[in-house]
């Protein structure tokens, strides 16, 4: 099973740059790396109306697969309700690391998913301190820093490999176990 890291925060923090900059950095240290992005817009589909593989969907098929020259795309029907983490991770195939957006609700109480946390500000900061755990750093717009804990905040934009290394050190961990 791949090492999941969640990367939660408010919406426009920077959720989506620090998976780019975390993907790119430990794809070129060798790891494979699957990003799993949660949309809570109430009926988005990936689909676009009236294409076949849409039109598949309306008649009742629950998995819609469409392949082209360069990807494969697997559409499943299927409620969000229903859906456990397990089930996520385990589509995600031979990866190292799954790179998990948002999901809040999923990962808030789980202890086996280290959260790296994007702030705007330090009260925010501050909350999510009180939400979150483990906390395994904080990026994003505002340097915050945690005065009770030890944990660490990274300029991603700056030093991406501080925080790539911090991923990779629990790659390796769970790998050794």
């Amino acid at each position: 099973m791949p090492v999941a890291i969640a990367v939660v925060g408010g919406k426009k923090s920077g959720k989506t740059t620090a998976i780019e900059i975390l993907t790119k950095e430990l794809t070129q240290r060798g790891y494979k790396i699957a990003a799993v992005k949660h949309i809570p817009e109430p009926n988005f589909t990936i689909d676009t109306e009236g294409k076949d593989t849409w039109r598949y969907a309306q008649s009742g098929a629950k998995i819609v697969v469409g392949v082209s020259a360069d990807e494969m795309a697997t559409i499943e029907k299927k409620e969000y309700a229903n859906v456990s983490l397990n089930d996520i991770l385990r589509r995600c195939g031979d990866v190292d690391v799954v790179f998990l957006e948002g999901f809040r609700n999923l990962v808030v109480r789980n202890k086996t998913i280290y959260k790296i946390v994007v702030v705007k500000s330090a009260k925010e900061g501050e909350e999510e301190l009180g939400i979150f755990d483990p906390i395994l750093a904080f990026t994003g717009p505002c340097e915050f820093r945690s005065s009770e804990k030890r944990i660490p905040y990274v300029d991603l934009k700056r030093n991406p490999e501080k925080l790539a290394d911090l991923v990779e050190k629990i790659v390796i961990e769970k790998t050794a176990a």
